[in-house]
């Protein structure tokens, strides 16, 4: 069988013996695949090994694996860590928000689907979490997520009605209707968690990436934070493992 190498973020793993693990790894070529790394923790009487000791959640490494699209698990062969982000693993918060970001890719892409620039945002974003810019740059990437996926719905229109949502201080926002709600529909939210939605997504961008992020404060984003996770277990038929921690 062909092998396919490329730079890889692991957004899940499953111990599945002493020695071996079941991978959910994002590609930047390949989107999501799952693999198996046999022997993954074993290492030679020299200390070697070709998995470099297993992956760990949010480690970006360079992966090569049998690549066949019609198996549900192919095989990696090879795992070189290129960045463990260290101070993100010495920042609680920050790991909640990534391991959390990460459950959230791995559950709105589809298998050997690529997100290239979407890829670059996030291995940007995990790095960016581990500082004091955590909360904006989260948010960022979890609002450009939901947008590329198609998650999220159009702002600028009501999900009720239609209508054209001129005046946005007379708009609201609906987790369960998933977008805006204008005045004549339903009142859900203050109106100000949709304006800041709304100016985080019209960033000036390079290659993708916002240029410059405003700084916020968990009180600005923790009720936007709240609300996504409602959209998105609405969406899915249940909460997200990680969505009581990011949220408390």
């Amino acid at each position: 069988m062909a092998l396919a190498a490329d730079r890889c973020i692991c957004v899940r793993k499953v111990e599945y013996s002493e020695t071996s693990q079941i991978l959910t790894l994002f590609g930047r070529e390949h989107g999501l695949l799952r693999v198996i790394a046999k022997g993954a923790h074993r290492r030679t009487k020299a200390g070697h090994s070709k998995f470099d000791g297993g992956a760990d959640l949010l480690d970006v490494g360079q992966a090569v694996f049998t690549f066949d699209p019609g198996r549900d698990l192919n095989t990696l062969t090879e795992w070189s860590l290129r960045e463990g982000n260290l101070p993100l693993r010495k920042n609680l918060r920050g790991m909640y928000l990534g391991l959390y970001a990460a459950e959230l890719v791995s559950m709105l892409i589809e298998e050997h689907d690529p997100y290239p620039e979407l890829f670059v945002r996030f291995e940007r974003s995990i790095a960016d979490l581990g500082t004091d810019k955590r909360e904006e740059n989260f948010l960022a990437f979890q609002l450009d997520l939901l947008h590329q996926t198609g998650h999220l719905a159009d702002l600028n229109v009501c999900v009720e009605c239609g209508q054209v949502i001129i005046d946005n201080r007379s708009a609201w926002f609906s987790p369960r209707g998933g977008g805006s709600i204008c005045q004549n529909c339903q009142a859900a939210v203050p109106d100000r968690l949709l304006r800041l939605a709304q100016q985080m997504l019209k960033l000036p961008r390079s290659n993708g990436s916002p240029l410059r992020l405003p700084r916020l404060t968990r009180h600005q984003t923790d009720p936007l934070n709240h609300l996504l996770a409602e959209q998105m277990a609405h969406t899915l038929g249940r909460p997200l493992r990680m969505q009581r921690y990011i949220l408390k």
